[in-house]
C-alpha cells in the first residue's frame, strides 16, 4: 500500500495536470469561437460560388477547355491531406490519417505524391516511407487567404506540369465542437458542379444572363473556385482541431478531478489505518505494562 507521502505526491501531480488541461481548454475555446465565426462567414461565399459554377456549367454544357479541367490517364495521384501541428486534440489527427491510409493504400507508392498540411501528417507519412512532395505549415490561430493561395499555386502548377494527373483533398469538416468528420473530395481535375439536365434545376430557377460570356466567366472563375475550396477546407479543419482539442482537454480536466477525489479518499484511508494501528500499539503497550 502506498504511503501518505506518495499519495500526496500523486495528488499534487494530478492537480498540476488539471491546471494545465484547464488552461488548454480555455485557450482552445477562445480560438474555436474565432475559427467557428470564420467558417460560418465563409460558407455563404462557398455556397454562392458553387451555385454560380452550376449556372455556368449548365449554360456552357461542358463545352469549355481549361488546364484545370484536363482529364488524363491517372498515372501519378496526388493527395492534399490537412492535419494539425500539435497533438492533444482527441481523435482529430488519428481520424484523418486513418481515412488517408484507407485511400492511399490502394495505390502503388511510386505513383503517390503527398502534399501535407501540418507537422503531425508530415511526421506520420515520412516515418512510413511515403513520398511527401511538399509540406505546408499554417497559422493555427487563424489561417489567411495568402496561405491558401500559396498552397493552391503549388497544387495548380503540379497539375498543369503533369507531375500529377489527379488530386484528392482530405480534410475534417466542422459540425460542432463535439462533432467533426473526415471527408475527401476530388480537387483536380475540377469537376464543375452541374445539374444532370435542365429538368434538374429548381422550378423557379430563372437562367441568368452572363456578361461577358459564360465560357469566359467559367475560365476566369475556375482558379478562384479551386482556391476557395482549399481555403474553406483549411477553415473547416482549423475549427475542427480547436473543437476536438477543447473537448479533449475538458474530458482530461474532469478525469483529473476524479483522480484527485479517488486519491484523496485513498489518502484518508491510509491515514485512518495508520491512526488505528498507532492506537492499537498504544493500547497493547499499556496492557503489557499492566501485566
Amino acid at each position: 500500500m502506498a504511503t501518505i507521502r506518495q499519495v500526496r505526491q500523486r495528488i499534487r501531480v494530478a492537480r498540476n495536470i488539471q491546471q494545465i488541461t484547464k488552461a488548454m481548454k480555455m485557450v482552445a475555446a477562445a480560438r474555436l469561437k474565432r475559427a467557428q465565426d470564420r467558417v460560418q462567414a465563409a460558407r455563404p461565399y462557398a455556397r454562392t460560388m458553387q451555385e454560380m459554377m452550376e449556372h455556368l456549367a449548365r449554360t456552357v454544357g461542358g463545352h469549355v477547355e481549361h488546364p484545370l479541367l484536363a482529364v488524363r490517364t491517372p498515372r501519378n495521384i496526388g493527395f492534399l491531406i490537412i492535419t494539425a501541428d500539435r497533438g492533444l486534440a482527441g481523435s482529430y489527427n488519428s481520424a484523418i490519417l486513418r481515412r488517408a491510409m484507407e485511400m492511399i493504400r490502394t495505390y502503388d507508392r511510386d505513383r503517390l505524391r503527398l502534399y501535407v498540411v501540418g507537422r503531425k501528417g508530415v511526421q506520420f507519412f515520412r516515418r512510413r516511407g511515403y513520398r511527401v512532395v511538399r509540406d505546408f505549415y499554417i497559422n493555427n490561430t487563424g489561417v489567411s487567404a495568402g496561405e491558401s493561395r500559396e498552397i493552391t499555386r503549388v497544387l495548380r502548377e503540379a497539375f498543369e506540369k503533369e507531375e500529377i494527373d489527379a488530386l484528392y483533398m482530405l480534410y475534417t469538416r466542422f459540425y460542432s465542437p463535439i462533432s467533426q468528420k473526415p471527408v475527401d473530395v476530388q480537387l483536380l481535375p475540377i469537376v464543375t458542379p452541374q445539374a444532370t439536365s435542365e429538368e434538374g434545376a429548381p422550378p423557379n430557377d430563372v437562367p441568368p444572363i452572363f456578361e461577358p460570356s459564360a465560357e469566359q466567366l467559367l475560365r476566369a472563375l475556375l482558379p478562384r473556385y479551386l482556391e476557395g475550396q482549399v481555403y474553406q477546407a483549411l477553415l473547416e479543419s482549423l475549427a475542427s482541431e480547436h473543437g476536438a482539442r477543447m473537448t479533449s482537454m475538458s474530458s482530461a480536466t474532469d478525469n483529473a478531478g476524479k483522480m484527485i477525489t479517488t486519491l484523496t479518499l485513498q489518502m484518508n484511508r491510509v491515514r485512518q489505518a495508520n491512526i488505528t494501528r498507532e492506537i492499537s500499539e498504544i493500547v497493547g503497550g499499556a496492557e503489557a505494562l499492566k501485566g
